[in-house]
């Protein structure tokens, strides 16, 4: 295989199977210095596997791969590293304990001169421009246990810009940031992009496709389906490439009716966090959360939910003040919640799919103490075969599943406890514009049936398609609380940057 002129790295017949089963089937790809590649397919196409390859997690069966004209010995992470390839991974890897400084500069520490004493000053005053430059107000002092699943990410992407690579691999990089801060990423990959790096780009939000990228390939069950230049490429005929059909709307029709008020917030504070919020949320009615990273978004839900304790503030279910302590509490009146961060929270990695389906609904299926398998395994395969998750079956272990397929399970498990109130903290997230469609075709069967339904959201497309009422944050402020017809792009984001 001969490397084209321009090329950084060339791909040509990889594959790699996993118990008999093709995950990548003779993929090829051809990288160009200086360009933005973004890498496209439904969860399960193989993408993740693929870059896991790229990076040296992973060894191909079959294919091979040249880095600068040479054969790339991918079997060693940190030989892929010194080539000079970094990866920015959907599923943020910290440790928490340590500080933001010390995981950016995890296994390229400073010593103190004639001596192996870790320098902290030095990985301090280098993570401070680092932070300065994506736009984090953090300390680099503070352990990464204390920060948001955003501010994480965003961590994330400067320990990729340190390790001044050729090629960076973004996975979904903005699946838990807001636009606030994608516009901050955007402007550092195009300064990368002028110093000659290539980045290979994943995600499933359309709109960032066509804001940076220059040319497109498309993996579909593992297999590649071509690539094009992104200039070339309409929204219509990538979707069809993806997923083998047409998707006519990506955000189907609702046909329910505003009932009564199910869930009323009344002045809900929390010292340091949020301010005075209030709405309500009716019968077959969604309320979406719209603002920017630190606006208080997920932090309210989690006080709903019972995660967090609030200072002060009232929470009213159907004109009943309600006291919930913790999440038991909040199941038994009703609440149900996805949170965003489906690794650490949404899902228990040792257990199977069915385990994990009816996790809050374990009371449900038991008889003296004994777990009915019998009942249990009825209801794990309805809402499988409801939700369309893809999986072996039941006992296939959750972390197997792709990540669309995991917020599946994640959702269900939550549906099974059958809640009058669903809230949904980015429930698209790191999902295929299939799975999207699927997720919101839920939402709309779940408003049909009368349950209220809060969407927390950082992709404004979403929040404005599934939305019937809009409440905008600032900073942990209310400063909108929009309809249908009021709320454009233009008028969420003038209230989200208020203060």
């Amino acid at each position: 295989m001969t490397l084209h002129s321009d090329s950084i790295l060339q791909v040509h017949g990889l594959s790699k199977s996993f118990s008999g089963v093709k995950a990548l089937d003779d993929v090829q790809l051809n990288l160009r210095r200086g360009e933005v590649h973004a890498l496209m397919g439904e969860n399960g196409a193989g993408k993740s596997t693929f870059m896991k390859i790229l990076i040296g997690l992973l060894t191909p069966d079959a294919g091979e791969i040249l880095f600068e004209g040479n054969v790339l010995k991918n079997n060693d992470v940190n030989n892929v590293l010194k080539q000079g390839i970094s990866m920015i991974h959907q599923e943020i890897l910290i440790v928490p304990e340590l500080t933001v400084a010390q995981n950016i500069f995890l296994g390229r520490e400073s010593t103190q001169w004639f001596s192996s004493w870790l320098n902290d000053r030095d990985i301090n005053q280098q993570a401070e421009t680092l932070l300065q430059q994506i736009g984090l107000e953090v300390s680099p002092k503070t352990k990464m246990k204390y920060l948001s699943v955003a501010e994480m990410q965003m961590v994330e992407i400067a320990k990729a810009i340190s390790n001044n690579a050729k090629v960076i691999i973004m996975d979904e990089p903005t699946s838990a940031i807001s636009d606030k801060e994608v516009a901050t990423l955007f402007t550092i990959i195009k300064d990368l992009k002028a110093k000659g790096v290539s980045v290979i780009y994943i995600s499933h939000k359309m709109d960032e496709i066509y804001q940076i990228a220059d040319t497109i390939t498309v993996l579909r069950d593992g297999k590649y389906i071509g690539t094009k230049s992104a200039a070339e490429l309409d929204r219509k005929s990538l979707i069809t490439m993806m997923v083998g059909r047409e998707i006519n709307t990506l955000f189907p029709e609702k046909s329910s009716s505003k009932g009564e008020v199910v869930l009323s917030v009344k002045n809900l504070s929390q010292r340091g966090k949020f301010d005075n919020i209030s709405f309500d949320v009716h019968a077959g009615e969604v309320v979406g959360i719209a603002g920017l990273m630190g606006a208080g978004r997920t932090e309210i839900a989690r006080a709903i939910f019972g995660l967090d304790t609030f200072s002060s503030g009232e929470i009213v279910l159907k004109g009943h003040k309600i006291n919930i302590k913790s999440p038991r509490d909040a199941i038994k009146n009703g609440i149900g919640y996805v949170s965003e961060d489906r690794k650490g929270v949404g899902f228990i990695p040792a257990l199977s799919v069915k385990h994990n389906i009816t996790l809050a609904s374990l009371s449900n299926h038991t008889k003296w103490g004994m777990i009915q398998d019998k009942s249990e395994s009825a209801v794990a395969t309805r809402m499988i075969n409801d939700l369309k998750i893809k999986a072996s079956g039941m006992d296939q272990n959750v972390t197997h599943l792709s990540g669309g397929n995991q917020q599946k399970v994640v959702i269900g498990k939550v549906l099974l406890a059958t809640p009058e109130i669903v809230i949904l903290d980015e429930p698209t997230r790191g999902i295929d514009v299939g799975a999207k469609f699927e997720i919101y075709k839920l939402i709309n069967e779940l408003t049909t049936k009368g349950i209220a339904v809060v969407v927390i959201s950082s992709e404004l497309p979403e929040i404005l398609g599934m939305s019937d009422r809009i409440v905008v944050l600032s900073k942990g402020k209310q400063t909108a609380l929009l309809s249908k017809e009021e709320a454009t792009q233009e008028t969420i984001m003038k209230y989200a940057m208020q203060h």
